[in-house]
């Protein structure tokens, strides 16, 4: 039995397809970092890097997978950067520091399989890269917040005051505060939230706590991504 079993292990390698991948990603540090975390993984091939995705491009690399850094030296829109690498036959994965939503969605918008964090653990990174090379989609806590917050979804429909009133309401400030910061009375501030939540609820969005109206408002991009603590 057991060496049916390592026959059958050892056919599996054999016969493991080699994925190609390329990184677009202007931090040394970075790619040699993911370099290192590919290199004993026999079915993914890190065979191509570059700074921008011209640069990839100019190399000509067949690739099943690119990783792409979402803001890059060059200023180039994450949009255009996945519609380029599309039009040259490869899958994109976005690997990403701590970057706001708009962003994230430009992305997203374009087609990605995925966003996975530069802070995961070497593992979670690993298999994020594997899946998409595969053609799976990389299903993440950002990748959620980047569809859920697609502005070409159904909007909820919050008026500009609403969405300042949100944005003060949701980042901490209690409804006393937040009157004085608008220009508004505490009356009129408890109304609009319990006028944004139920815009949210009719979405099929609740948001029945403030932490719930955080979430929406980092989801809609009224608030900035929370940035994760620096690693020593």
């Amino acid at each position: 039995m057991t060496q049916v079993s390592q026959s059958q292990e050892n056919t599996e390698k054999l016969t493991t397809e080699v994925r190609r991948v390329g990184l677009v990603e202007d931090h040394e540090s970075v790619a040699l970092g993911l370099k290192a975390m590919l290199a004993d993984e026999p079915d993914l091939d890190l065979v191509s890097t570059a700074a921008t995705v011209a640069e990839l491009l100019a190399q000509q690399p067949t690739l099943d997978l690119v990783v792409l850094d979402l803001r890059l030296g060059d200023g180039s829109s994450p949009r255009s950067n996945v519609e380029q690498l599309h039009a040259a036959g490869a899958r994109v994965l976005v690997y990403t520091g701590a970057e706001n939503a708009f962003l994230v969605r430009s992305a997203a918008r374009a087609g990605v399989l995925g966003v996975v964090r530069k802070s995961a653990p070497a593992a979670a990174i690993v298999s994020a890269i594997r899946r998409a090379a595969s053609g799976g989609q990389v299903v993440t806590t950002d990748w959620a917040a980047a569809i859920d917050g697609d502005p070409q979804l159904p909007d909820v429909g919050l008026s500009p005051r609403q969405r300042e009133v949100l944005a003060l309401y949701a980042s901490g400030e209690k409804a006393g505060r937040v009157a004085r910061l608008a220009g508004l009375s505490e009356q009129t501030v408890n109304d609009y939230l319990v006028r944004i939540r139920n815009k949210y609820a009719e979405a099929g969005r609740p948001a029945p706590t403030k932490t719930d109206l955080y979430k929406r408002a980092v989801e809609d991009g009224w608030l900035p991504m929370p940035e994760l603590p620096p690693q020593d």
